[in-house]
């Protein structure tokens, strides 16, 4: 059915025709009839279900392809961003292993480090002296004896020539001349040396020379007083102990008998040491002064604290 709706007359008697481009009356009318048809159907529900699925069939494929289509272009952004926060998290991670991997790589020299102090304090307190701590920072190749080391301390840190020098394992030296930041230690196997040792319990004297070498198969000499006293392997040699604890106080471990020999030369026993020290690897060492010394740095005093 087709509703005609006569156009109007104006006020001359004359029909008045729309404007240009203006929608007509019927298609307006058909417009209304059709939504509210739609509404109807709408009301209806089930009567739609069949034609609802058959568009969802029918477009769902399409929609799912356009948007795989589309995918690569809409998550571009996306893209971008998630690539930026990774590499920031990836360099955060490489800069969370480096510091991990240098703290590893510091973990043994720290722990070595702590040893020696530990070492120092026990030493105190078995000699029976105060111990002003210091670190070997040079090797003495240039200087006018062979077997030389520099510490770091000097005489503001109450340090004079003629001074016992150890760390945590035994005897390294004796200073032979100092400055005020530094001091030059000669080490007992240096083969100018010489330093006057006590065999295990028998405790009989003899003088310990140094041999030159400082290596693994570096050993000292034991030359004894007594020609009848054989040592045994395995004994441990201290140092005898000087006037006033210079050049070396008494105590002090110098090395262990590794072997016994007679010297044809001069008809007299010898024992080959064992240093305690190894003196390629010096790192904190202890130079022992007098309780109550004014030193610039923290000394472990005789009772093994830190002042």
């Amino acid at each position: 059915m087709v509703l005609l709706i006569p156009e109007r007359l104006n006020r001359r008697g004359r029909l008045e025709h729309p404007e240009p481009g203006a929608p007509k009356r019927p298609t307006i009318v058909a417009l209304l009839l059709a939504c509210a048809v739609l509404l109807v159907l709408d009301q209806t529900g089930p009567a739609l279900t069949p034609v609802r699925r058959l568009l969802g069939e029918v477009y769902g494929p399409l929609e799912s392809a356009t948007s795989t289509v589309a995918r690569p272009v809409t998550s571009v952004p996306e893209w971008f961003h998630t690539q930026g926060a990774l590499r920031e998290r990836i360099g955060g991670l490489e800069s969370d292993n480096a510091a991990l991997r240098q703290r590893v790589a510091s973990a043994g020299f720290d722990r070595n480090k702590l040893a020696e102090y530990e070492g120092l304090t026990a030493a105190a307190q078995d000699i029976g002296y105060a111990v002003v701590p210091a670190r070997v920072v040079a090797y003495g190749a240039s200087q006018s004896f062979s077997r030389t080391v520099t510490i770091d301390a000097g005489s503001t840190a109450g340090i004079e020539p003629d001074m016992t020098v150890l760390n945590a394992s035994g005897l390294v030296g004796r200073v032979l001349r100092v400055t005020r930041s530094t001091a030059t230690v000669l080490l007992i196997a240096d083969a100018d040396s010489v330093v006057g040792g006590r065999v295990g319990d028998s405790m009989e004297v003899g003088f310990v020379h140094g041999a030159g070498v400082l290596g693994g198969s570096g050993r000292l000499d034991l030359e004894l007083l007594d020609q009848s006293v054989v040592p045994a392997k395995g004994d441990t040699v201290v140092t005898w102990g000087s006037s006033k604890g210079a050049p070396y106080v008494a105590g002090v471990p110098i090395g262990v008998v590794d072997s016994v020999y007679s010297s044809v030369r001069d008809s007299t026993q010898h024992a080959r040491i064992t240093p305690m020290v190894d003196f390629t690897s010096l790192d904190v060492v202890g130079v022992a002064v007098p309780s109550g010394t004014k030193s610039d740095r923290a000394v472990i005093d005789a009772d093994g604290e830190l002042k």
